[in-house]
């Protein structure tokens, strides 16, 4: 089955590149946001970062709906952490690949201040890079500089997924 996480730090994109990586796909996305607990969307609205304890139910939210997609899916979560991505991997118990969309803080604090009516502030771009651990060399997945057009980055995501054998059901 065709699973992928689109992951990075708030501000990154992960939205509306799953958006286009889907169309180009033809798999389904959807958007991790949606998964939270409200209680996970109150703290981050206040400013306050997640904790490792308020980010399991979530974590496990997107593995579960991986794990009961019919067909080629993309999710955009942050998975910042190897262990988040492992917990996500255990609990669906299949391949997952992760695309890191990845930019600098620079690149993000730009982004995060022209968007309008999401509930993480910018004052938490540096919680979210502090929290981020690179995709290990043992880690299915990639990461995309997102520091280009909208149609590079999908086009070069789209790409490299269809060079992964982990993704079995790609449309062209």
């Amino acid at each position: 089955m065709a699973r992928a996480v689109i992951m990075g730090v708030a501000g990154s994109g992960k939205s509306t590149v799953g958006v286009a990586l889907a169309a180009r796909t033809g798999a389904v996305y959807i958007d991790g946001d949606d998964l939270h607990p409200a209680a996970n969307i109150r703290k981050m609205s206040a400013g306050t970062p997640l904790t490792d304890e308020d980010r399991a139910p979530w974590l496990d939210r997107v593995a579960e709906t991986l794990r009961a997609a019919r067909g080629p899916v993309l999710i955009g979560c942050s998975a910042l952490k190897r262990r988040y991505r492992d917990r996500i991997r255990d609990r669906v118990g299949g391949p997952v690949i992760f695309v890191h969309l990845s930019g600098s803080p620079e690149v993000i604090e730009a982004r995060m201040s022209a968007r309008e009516g999401h509930f993480m502030p910018t004052s938490m771009v540096n919680s979210q890079f502090a929290a981020l651990e690179e995709l290990g060399a043992d880690e299915a997945g990639f990461a995309v500089d997102i520091d280009q057009t909208l149609e590079a980055v999908a086009d070069q995501a789209a790409g490299k997924l269809k060079e992964r054998a982990e993704w079995d059901k790609i449309s062209p």
